[in-house]
Formats: structure tokens, sequence, C-alpha cells
């Protein structure tokens, strides 16, 4: 493993400030699920884009259609941006294009920030960082709600264009602090760009010496995956076997954070302390353990869950309470120990000449798995449907067990290691339960050849697994 000469928090700083700027962006991602929900019941918002009610509590409503689509879109649109570049369909109002447009920026934050945090991290913090990146989630939206709490006894239009407007503040901080953190290195070098990578690095670690080995081992990666493969294309994450592995591997960690059907929980405060609490475990624990040791805990909670809804006194006030723990419990688990590292996983599996292209259709699946069970947990708990209640666990519960099988027997360990660590294993072609204990070479050789940001081209020596 990567082993660096001064790996505290103090002596990165300037990584943490880096890392901690890209972790806001999914804070609007947050606040736009936490908004959007509680505008659709506003009496400002419905004398707008609803209908006259005077059956129902404020004599304003809102047609299901209209609903879904408000609610969906900007879901279809964070799938949209990952997954592929599309055309956007003109036909529809400008309400629903406006949800498509902020789905495309979310969808951007989102992937965009995740790759920054993946390139320019040192191995060692890079899952506080994605603790970090869900918690502005998480936290995003509470706030979203706690807005919509607060305006929404205004009568008139107000009561929705305040917390519109809060969602400007994140993208104008980020439009002035961007401008003071530098370019990834990673890219800047696998671009020929290596004096500006080198710089990038200086800027990012704390030794000078440290930042020159970590620039010869990026180039060291680079170009031996050069003269091994052609140019990135699309199709080589299905052509090439290896890349093919580490495609599936990507898209079935991201697909964990919606194998327990987490969306038809509502999410609460208690995500935050678990978020709190796994930042503490997550510099020292694999993330394979912490993802099995989530969805274990979760299938446990779901399978009480169904329990208390067969128990012999279903309905009452003592087993709806006995429900609300295990939800508290099931959200603590699942925010603090499974939706936070199914993206650092998913993040870190792809090789660096087709990260972006694989983490892309990645998140595209997840938004598009998420999206299927937004739109359809309705029909499975409304009332006026199916009313399934808390047997609606049904589902998840083998899917959860499934979603921990696959982390036991096909997730590696990449705790601690570089991406280019991460590149020569999978080359290597170990299976999973090797991953946790083998000796890279990359970072040995680069550190015996030490390298100058006055050499534009970095000698490189080929690298076997022994």
């Amino acid at each position: 493993m990567a082993e660096h000469a001064d790996v505290t928090i103090r002596a990165h700083w300037r990584s943490f400030i880096a890392c901690g700027v890209a972790a806001l962006t999914p804070f609007q991602y947050g606040l736009d699920f936490g908004l959007i929900g509680g505008l659709q019941a506003m009496p400002g918002f419905l004398q707008i884009y609803g209908h006259r009610a005077p059956e129902t509590a404020i004599g304003w409503n809102i047609s299901t259609t209209r609903q879904q689509l408000i609610s969906s879109l900007m879901t279809l649109g964070a799938f949209t941006i990952t997954g592929f570049a599309g055309l956007i369909a003109i036909k529809f109002g400008p309400l629903y294009v406006g949800r498509l447009l902020i789905g495309f920026a979310n969808g951007s934050f989102v992937i965009f920030s995740q790759l920054y945090i993946q390139e320019i991290s040192p191995a060692k913090y890079r899952a506080l960082f994605f603790n970090a990146f869900q918690f502005c989630v998480s936290l995003g939206m509470l706030i979203g709600t706690v807005v919509d709490w607060a305006t929404a006894k205004r009568p008139d239009r107000s009561s929705y264009l305040i917390p519109l407007a809060v969602i400007y503040v994140i993208p104008a901080f980020l439009a002035v602090c961007l401008f003071f953190i530098p370019e990834s290195p990673r890219w800047l070098i696998e671009r020929g760009q290596f004096d500006e990578g080198c710089k990038s690095l200086y800027w990012l670690r704390p030794v000078k010496e440290d930042a020159e080995h970590e620039a010869a081992e990026i180039q060291r990666a680079i170009e031996l995956e050069r003269e091994s493969k052609s140019d990135a294309r699309f199709w080589d994450m299905i052509m090439n076997p290896i890349d093919r592995r580490r495609t599936l591997l990507s898209i079935g960690a991201v697909s964990l954070q919606n194998v327990p059907g987490s969306m038809f929980i509502i999410r609460n405060a208690i995500g935050l302390v678990g978020l709190l609490a796994s930042a503490s475990i997550v510099v020292r624990y694999g993330r394979r353990r912490i993802l099995l040791t989530g969805s274990l805990f979760i299938c446990g909670c779901l399978q009480l869950m169904m329990a208390v809804t067969y128990d012999k006194h279903p309905g009452t006030p003592a087993a709806g309470k006995a429900i609300v723990a295990l939800c508290s419990v099931f959200m603590f688990v699942y925010v603090g120990g499974v939706g936070p590292y199914s993206y650092l996983v998913g993040g870190e599996l792809p090789s660096q000449r087709l990260r972006s292209y694989t983490f892309g259709v990645s998140s595209a699946i997840g938004f598009l798995l998420t999206w299927i069970i937004t739109f359809t947990a309705p029909y499975f708990i409304n009332p006026d449907a199916l009313n399934w209640g808390p047997r609606y666990g049904y589902i998840w519960f083998p899917s959860s067990v499934i979603g921990a099988l696959w982390t036991f027997f096909f997730l590696p360990e990449l705790k601690g290691r570089t991406l280019e660590e991460i590149d020569e294993m999978f080359n290597a072609k170990l299976p999973a339960r090797k991953f946790r204990t083998y000796q890279c070479s990359v970072l040995v050789d680069s550190r015996e050849k030490k390298v100058s940001i006055d050499e534009p081209v970095v000698e490189v020596e080929d690298c076997r697994h022994k």
C-alpha cells in the first residue's frame, strides 16, 4: 500500500480545502429533494401550478400527473446527464423544462465532484471526503425541509420563491471558490501537461518530494496503460475483459445504495448522526467490511419490520412505535454505512482511462433505480392502491440479502490504495479476497526513480504481477 511521509490532516490541509469545496456540490442535490416535496403543499405554489379543491384543508390541490412529473423529472435529468448526452424535448412547459435543467445541473455536480475527489485526495482520507459528500446530501435535505416549514404559511408566491432562491447559495459560493483550487493532477498529466500536473500536486501535497513521487507514479501508470491499450473508447468498458469486470463491479457498488429500497423510508436527522458516527471509523476499517456489515444490519431491520407487521397486535400504537424505531435504526445504518461507501467504491473501481465513462454509466443506473423506486413506491404503500404499508419490506429484504452476498463474494477491498495501485491489482486479475493483502510494486518502483518537474517525460519501466 501507498505510504506517505506525513499523512496527518494538518499536513494535508490544502487537500481538505479542495475536497471540501467539491463536497459542497451535493448539498444542492439534497436541497432540491428537501424543498420540492414541501413546495407542492404550499397555497402560493398551488395557486400557480395547481387547481382549486374546496374539499381539501388548504382549498388547493395538484394533479397526480403533474406531481409525479415535478418529483421525478429532476432524477431523470440527472440520469440523462450522467449516462449520455441526449437531446432535450422541447414540447414541455417551462416548469418541467426547469426541473430537467435542475436535474442536469445536479447530475453534473454529483458525478464530476466525485471524480475530482477521487483524483486529488490522499488515499487514506478518500473515504472521509466521501463521508462529507454524503453528509452534505443529507444536510441539504434537512435544510430544505426546514426552509419549507418556515415559509409554508405565507399566502403569496413568496412561500415558494424564497425556498427556490435558497438554491442559488451554493452555486454562487462555488463560482467564486473554484477559481482558487487546482485542476486534477491526474487529468493534467494524462493530457501531457506534466509540469502543470506537478504544480497542482505541489499545492495539494505537503512535501515536494512526495508530490514528485506521486507524479512519477501517475505518469508511469498512464504510460503502461498506453503501451498495452489504445485510446479510451466507450465500448472498452464492455469489450475489454478487465474493464468489463471493473464496470460491472462499479455498477454493482453504486446500486448497493438502492438495494435496501431506502427511498420508501422517510429520511430524518438520525441519518446525520449516522454520518458523524461513521466519520470516526471511515479511515480505520475497509469499505468492504463496512458495506457488508451495514447490509446485514439493514436485512435485520427489514425482517423485524415485517415481523412487527404480522404481530398479534398489528396496527396498535406499540407496533407503530416499534416500526418508527426500526426505521430510525435503518436510516442510521444506511446513511452512515451504505450510502456514502457505495458511491465511494463505485468511483474507485473504474480504470483511470475510462473513469468518466464507467462512473457516468454507474451513476446513471443508480439514478434510474432511484427513479424507479420513487415512482413505484406510492403504488405499494398508498391506501388507495395495494396498501402494503410496512409489508413493502418484503421486496427489499431479499434484495438486501443478495446485495450482502454480492459484497462478500465479489467486492474487493480498496482501503488505503492509490488509483494507480488499484489499476495494477486489476491488471493482475486478482480475486476479490486477495486485494487486501496484495503488495503493489507501482509505488515502490516510482520511489526508486526521483522525478523532477524540469523533465517533461518520465522514463517508464514495465511492471508485472509477481
